[in-house]
């Protein structure tokens, strides 16, 4: 994916990662259009940003992404970058059947609206000369955090959807590229956004921004503090990480 030029749509978009990606986006020259399903925060979001475009769209809801894709498609036909931002993240006990709801919650938000999101783009998206897909998992997807067994499947099911696409694909103009966050100070879990063992917001994004500019080709955005989670099994200390991980709790 290359840093600028781009005209972006980034569903989920109206706080934490996604604002701030959508934002730096922007900065470097991209056309960037944002989605959420609080049209409050959408008009906020333009008001403060002007150039910003926004729609509403939940993509827990077939119908909205629907809606949503047509509405993005008909006012940026130039469209060629979709970013599935958009998720949910809860802890969940599993000692009782009460954490049913939460689960079919995150799973529809967290793998079907990404897998509808992109079947509602694909088809355009190949037709331009150099498009992307940007996947998000987490540092999750591959050390679990107890206490959000239903997220940490998800991301898991996101990397590996990654993972075929991309060999899927690779026979037409779309990359697929995964962003793998590594715990974030951001609202996705309350307290997160105070936590000292997430990383900056700021930081983070910063990080992103210089490895797609270095990295055009890269497949998964890896920055330096989620790689002692991705890569812990290849390493050979997964249950060290496992364990440190659950005893300080970073989200």
């Amino acid at each position: 994916m290359d840093i600028t030029g781009n005209t972006v749509f980034i569903p989920g978009a109206t706080s934490g990662i996604g604002l701030a990606l959508a934002l730096a986006l922007r900065e470097r020259g991209n056309t960037v259009v944002i989605g959420g399903r609080r049209t409050d925060l959408l008009e906020k979001i333009a008001a403060e940003h002007p150039g910003v475009g926004t729609v509403r769209i939940d993509t827990a809801d077939a119908g909205s992404i629907q809606a949503a894709a047509a509405d993005v498609l008909a006012r940026f036909p130039e469209l060629n970058v979709l970013i599935t931002m958009a998720g949910i993240m809860r802890t969940e006990d599993w000692h009782s059947p009460a954490f049913l709801e939460s689960a079919e919650d995150t799973i529809t938000t967290n793998v079907l609206g990404p897998i509808r999101l992109i079947a509602a783009f694909v088809e355009h998206l190949r037709t331009r000369p150099d498009a992307t897909i940007m996947t998000v998992s987490s540092g999750l997807a591959f050390a679990p955090l107890k206490v959000t067994p239903s997220y940490n499947a998800s991301k898991a099911a996101i990397h590996m959807l990654s993972e075929t696409l991309r060999l899927q694909l690779a026979d037409t103009s779309v990359r697929v590229v995964e962003l793998e966050p590594p715990s974030v100070q951001t609202d996705l879990l309350p307290g997160q956004a105070d936590n000292e063992h997430a990383m900056p917001l700021d930081e983070y994004v910063a990080e992103v921004m210089g490895i797609i500019e270095a990295r055009p080709d890269v497949a998964e955005i890896q920055v330096e503090r989620v790689k002692f989670l991705r890569y812990a099994e290849a390493r050979g200390d997964y249950e060290k990480v496992v364990a440190v991980l659950n005893a300080s709790d970073p989200h």
